[in-house]
């Protein structure tokens, strides 16, 4: 009883410890916007790496974390409660729903390349004797659907890259144009799935829900996806095709209709998400499916888990699940960091000062809070290479601009994930371009008969990122799918929210 009593003496001294230690403000040498200079550094280390080509996750985490130190020297309040914001900065729940959201992602994702998805839909495309310019509209719709699939757009540039980008300029399609839609079905995807983690970001940071976001967001997505696909097949044609036999003899030995079957977990994790289950809940069932047509198409199971050891006798554990987890560990420590910097933003009146600078000149003009979120995100997404990094920095802001005009969460969470989705597919510097610029690359030492597309050559061709971008700046303009929020949450068109008020 005396343990008992103690224990429960020193949990209590704890408590009360670290509740002394919570921080309402933070003071810097130069005043609200100082706090700023972590992210700051971030973005230029950002940018930096991007011109030298040398962007990595890696490094981006790093970079905040430098960044986070080189702030520490300018904070005029004690240092011990700049570390502890940042501690609390990174124990937001918003952090926290995204990284076990994402860990859930990347397993149900990998299982579905690792079944064949990616080379069952190439297949598709093989014995449609698709050709041309209709072979890169086709090209769009299949790395749209796999994107939307697997929520991820990096993961899409890669697969379809290697395979849909040879077999494509085989079959006579503009290189330039085809890379484009492949970035663009990237784009597609990125912003619709209900496992990408743009998704979950721009819902978790707006204080929405998942299943929510997807349906109010598909209006726009088939509104740029439709003239999208038009014109990739106006443009998508003219290239020389390869006449060879043999390269597409291998290109065809390469793919197989079985993986088709992995469409049945994709479904089901479209159909659950839809129907409003949990996240987790909805991507464990699609994880099980996974593993059962993995089990039931012949694939071994060594490709879901597997354990060995490597030359040194040191154990490895790999298969889909792991590297599906493995995948977004850094991912995971950055979104972290880079809250806690925001964190450290907003105990200091940053975010409350940039508020107040943008409702004069908003004026009270909800047209003019979005265009303002429109622009915001779109400037932040210039300078961060990775959009889901910008979504993070951009995210505080939005929520607290909706806020006050009572803008409707799911709305707040679309003008956040669609300009975010498509500038990081667009701009030459961006993390996805870089990337498929890479993967060409990669795949032409494979195929000498590959041109390879520079950065430059392909962002004004990515017709899906930047009708998206043009369909939200009329939305903004005209107030379509404008929505507010009521007391209980509930969406109300205009004339029905200004009934409310009254």
């Amino acid at each position: 009883m005396d343990n008992d009593k103690q224990m429960q003496e020193q949990e209590a001294a704890v408590t009360e410890a670290v509740g002394e230690m919570e921080v309402d403000r933070l003071e810097f040498y130069g005043g609200a916007f100082t706090s700023t200079l972590p992210l700051v550094f971030f973005i230029i280390w950002a940018i930096v790496l991007s011109v030298l080509k040398l962007v990595t996750e890696e490094a981006l985490v790093l970079g905040m974390v430098m960044g986070i130190a080189f702030g520490l020297f300018f904070v005029k309040s004690k240092w011990r409660d700049y570390a502890q914001a940042l501690i609390t900065g990174m124990a937001q729940p918003i952090g926290v729903i995204s990284v076990i959201a994402w860990f859930w992602a990347g397993m149900f994702a990998k299982l579905l390349a690792a079944g064949g998805l990616v080379e069952g839909l190439i297949w598709f495309g093989f014995v449609t004797n698709l050709k041309g310019g209709l072979l890169v509209g086709v090209t769009f719709l299949l790395a749209g659907l796999f994107s939307t699939a697997v929520g991820t757009g990096y993961g899409t540039v890669a697969t379809f890259g290697i395979l849909m980008y040879p077999a494509g300029i085989i079959l006579g399609a503009d290189p330039v144009v085809l890379l484009a839609a492949i970035l663009s079905g990237a784009v597609f995807g990125d912003n619709l799935a209900p496992v990408s983690d743009t998704t979950i970001v721009s819902a978790t940071t707006q204080e929405a829900d998942v299943p929510g976001v997807v349906r109010s967001r598909i209006k726009y997505s088939l509104a740029a996806a439709i003239p999208a696909f038009i014109m990739f097949i106006i443009f998508g044609g003219g290239g020389a095709g390869v006449e060879n036999p043999a390269v597409i003899s291998q290109l065809e030995e390469q793919v197989s209709p079985i993986g088709l079957f992995m469409l049945i977990p994709f479904i089901l994790v479209l159909t659950l998400a839809l129907m409003g289950r949990h996240l987790v809940t909805t991507l464990t069932w699609g994880i099980v499916a996974s593993i059962a047509v993995i089990f039931l198409t012949g694939t071994s199971l060594t490709t879901v888990l597997n354990f060995s050891r490597d030359e040194l006798g040191n154990p490895v554990v790999g298969g889909a699940l792991m590297s599906g987890i493995g995948g977004y560990f850094n991912m995971a420590i950055l979104i972290l960091f880079i809250l806690a910097a925001a964190h450290i933003m907003e105990l200091a009146g940053t975010m409350e000062r940039i508020k107040s600078f943008f409702l004069k000149i908003i004026n009270g003009v909800v047209k003019r809070a979005e265009l303002s979120i429109f622009g915001i995100v779109a400037f932040l997404n210039v300078f961060i290479t990775i959009n889901t990094a910008a979504e993070i920095t951009a995210g505080p802001f939005v929520r607290q601009l909706g806020k006050e005009f009572h803008i409707h969460p799911y709305r707040r969470a679309n003008f956040l994930d669609t300009v975010s989705s498509s500038l990081g597919y667009i701009f030459p510097w961006s993390g996805g371009v870089l990337l498929a610029w890479a993967t060409i690359k990669g795949a032409a030492q494979q195929f000498g008969f590959l041109p390879i597309v520079g950065p430059t050559e392909v962002f004004p061709f990515v017709f899906q990122g930047w009708f998206l971008l043009l369909v939200m700046l009329i939305a903004a303009l005209t107030g379509w799918g404008l929505r507010f929020e009521g007391k209980n949450g509930e969406e109300l068109k205009r004339e029905e929210f200004e009934a409310y008020q009254k």
